[in-house]
């Protein structure tokens, strides 16, 4: 061993051993005599399965009690939540004419002029059926008589042979029921005076939304996406011109389904001579727009009116042509036309028109459809992260110039980089929401 000059061994070992108990750490605490140490669980005890479980339940059950929460509140407020999701829906079907005459007319007159050939329609339709039904009804009440006594006498010469006076007597107990429940019925005709006082204040809501939806949907959808934390505006505003767009074809989709279910139902009424036949297409036409029960309740009021005006053999083959028209419905216009533009099932649809039914009653059967169709494109849209490649999408001034979360305006000079060509991009090609327009 060599030795230090100027150092003895000794000195130079213990020099060594106090160094190294100074680097060695600190004695850990020990727990107090006479309590049993604390058990870790570890997580190989729970099951993976189980753990996914859990965490999908809570996530699924803090959603549903969301939605809850938010149906509960609009249906507090229906009498402002229906009108405007009214005039959002005719919004969307008047926009593509109001853009056709933007290219020629100021914005204002665009909108009034679109607004005027609305209206015109709609009074022009209402009047001609104010028309067949005031010619037709003093005919329709004989041919009502006729058929009602043609119907008594199959009951009474029918397979169930009932006679004169048993009809008489289930009359009688029907005028019996209906003045036994006189106070309902008085309770439900005053009550009456109050919906037509809150369909009037919806109808002037509606058509005052409309106007600004048209005038100015722009800057109200900017205001809107405004609302959204910072990093998710991209998100927010490229689902939703996606969910409008799919709304629109919604629209415009149901509206061409149900000009086939009048006409078809129309139609065959007026061939086989069942009275105000054009005031049941009409009739159709607005119940069409609940998909595929609205065309066959309406039809119902058809077979009804044939039965009353021209007996059971009349209203059997009024039945077979509402029945035919459904058919044409369910397995040519649902999948070729309406499953391309909303990309639903047609499962998907009679549930949505139940659950809105249970509870919203026909206003829910009504938008049921169109918000599953808008929550379905929005949703994907998000979750493919769809506004990173979308060239339409503009928050702020202009459109994105690439990139996720907050993305800058492209400024005067600098063009938005292309969407990257490995990645598609879904309905590239389709009209953004609510255009802003330019000054005249």
């Amino acid at each position: 061993m060599q030795r230090l000059p100027g150092a003895k061994p000794q000195r130079v070992l213990q020099r060594a051993v106090s160094r190294g108990a100074a680097a060695l750490p600190e004695p850990l605490p020990q727990p107090p005599t006479g309590l049993r140490p604390r058990r870790v669980e570890d997580r190989s005890d729970v099951p993976f399965a189980l753990r996914v479980a859990a965490s999908w339940s809570w996530r699924l059950g803090l959603v549903i009690l969301v939605a809850g929460v938010l149906i509960f509140l609009l249906s507090q407020v229906s009498l402002l939540v229906i009108p405007l999701m009214i005039a959002g829906l005719v919004a969307a079907l008047l926009m593509p004419l109001k853009n056709i005459l933007r290219r020629r007319l100021p914005n204002g007159l665009a909108v009034g002029a679109t607004l005027v050939t609305f209206f015109g329609v709609i009074t022009g339709a209402l009047l001609l059926v104010g028309q067949q039904l005031a010619v037709g009804f003093a005919s329709l009440w004989s041919q009502a008589r006729e058929g009602l006594q043609q119907t008594l006498d199959s009951l009474a010469q029918g397979p169930l042979r009932l006679t004169t006076s048993q009809i008489d007597q289930y009359l009688q107990d029907l005028g019996g029921a209906v003045q036994n429940n006189s106070a309902s019925i008085l309770s439900g005709a005053l009550s009456f005076g109050t919906t037509a006082g809150h369909v009037a204040a919806g109808t002037l809501l509606t058509v005052f939304a409309l106007i600004f939806f048209l005038l100015d949907g722009g800057r109200i959808w900017r205001f809107v996406v405004g609302l959204a934390p910072s990093r998710a505006r991209a998100a927010v505003d490229g689902a939703g011109r996606r969910g409008w767009t799919s709304m629109a074809s919604y629209v415009r989709v149901q509206m061409l389904v149900a000009a086939v279910d009048a006409v078809g139902i129309g139609v065959g009424a007026a061939i086989i001579g069942v009275p105000l036949a054009l005031p049941l297409g009409v009739l159709v036409f607005l119940g069409s727009f609940i998909p595929i029960v609205g065309a066959l309740a309406t039809g119902s009021v058809a077979v009804l009116l044939a039965l009353v005006a021209n007996g059971w053999v009349n209203a059997l083959i009024m039945l077979a042509i509402v029945l035919l028209v459904q058919q044409v419905e369910g397995h040519i216009l649902q999948p070729l036309i309406m499953g391309p533009a909303v990309a639903l099932h047609p499962l998907a649809v009679v549930l949505a028109v139940a659950g809105g039914t249970l509870l919203a009653g026909i206003p829910g059967a009504l938008f049921s459809v169109p918000v599953l169709a808008v929550l379905n494109t929005s949703v994907r849209y998000i979750a493919h992260r769809a506004w990173e490649y979308d060239p339409v999408v503009t928050v702020e001034g202009g459109p994105y110039t690439g990139g996720s979360g907050i993305r800058e305006p492209a400024t005067a000079g600098h063009e938005s980089p292309a969407a990257p060509a490995s990645t598609p991009d879904p309905r590239a090609s389709e009209a953004p929401l609510l255009q802003e327009e330019t000054a005249p």
